[in-house]
């Protein structure tokens, strides 16, 4: 058997080959859309004696909100002495979870289309390449769902630690009553809405890739075999009794 690499790209034209060109694509935006953000809200105390003031709360990637600080040092600010504050959640276990799995996918996605595009000969000749393909391809559209819906509930988390009601009840200062705390100015998420977005459209992805990988998989022949075997013996004549 050759086990030389040809190049073949027929195999781009097939869906097996095709798909695995589009997850390739998909999980660099899912990464790409979250892995490098950084916003910032802007968030304004309305103070009935003295003067408004105005704080920045800047954020990124991987979301460790406990870590980003509203306030750096002791201050006053409406006439209250306002101690060092942080934002309150972490969501960076399931921002760097979703990260991960796109990264996997991507480099994943290269190997499997090298050995597609020169290495199909010995692909298809061979009962292992199939199906440790189809069981890694199953495996990842699992962990895409797992991935996708914790960072969902992730980013849900970032929105509502960052808004308005979550910035009044982190700062104490906005507890009081001649204070009143609103944020004006909200970071652009759209490209975090997108990453959830990819998420999951990933997961169907790689799910109907699943389906492709396991028609080469021995797994689906002997299936095949059988089916037409039965359907030979089914269609035999009985001889007439004489």
């Amino acid at each position: 058997m050759m086990t030389g690499f040809r190049l073949n790209l027929a195999p781009l034209k097939e869906p097996l080959g095709f798909i695995k060109f589009v997850e390739w694509l998909t999980a660099i935006f899912a990464f790409g859309s979250c892995g490098g953000y950084s916003g910032r809200n802007i968030v304004s105390l309305f103070c009935s004696e003295g003067r408004n003031e105005t704080l920045n709360v800047t954020f990124s990637y991987p979301f460790r909100l406990n870590l980003v600080a509203l306030l750096e040092a002791n201050t006053t600010l409406c006439n209250h002495s306002v101690p060092v504050t942080h934002l309150v959640g972490d969501s960076a276990s399931s921002a760097q979870f979703f990260v991960g799995v796109a990264i996997i996918c991507f480099l994943y996605s290269i190997v499997a289309l090298l050995v597609y595009l020169g290495y199909m000969h010995v692909y298809i000749d061979s009962d292992f390449g199939p199906m440790f393909d189809f069981g890694l391809t199953a495996a990842i559209a699992f962990l895409w769902l797992v991935c996708s819906s914790a960072w969902a509930k992730g980013l849900q988390n970032v929105k509502d630690a960052t808004g308005t009601a979550g910035i009044t009840s982190t700062l104490a200062l906005c507890k009081e009553s001649d204070v009143a705390c609103e944020v004006t100015d909200f970071a652009n998420m759209r490209t975090l809405n997108v990453s959830v977005v990819f998420g999951y459209l990933n997961l169907i992805v790689w799910a109907g890739n699943a389906w492709f990988v396991y028609k080469e998989t021995r797994w689906h022949s002997q299936k095949y075999t059988a089916q037409q075997g039965a359907g030979a013996r089914r269609g035999q004549q009985v001889p007439a009794a004489i």
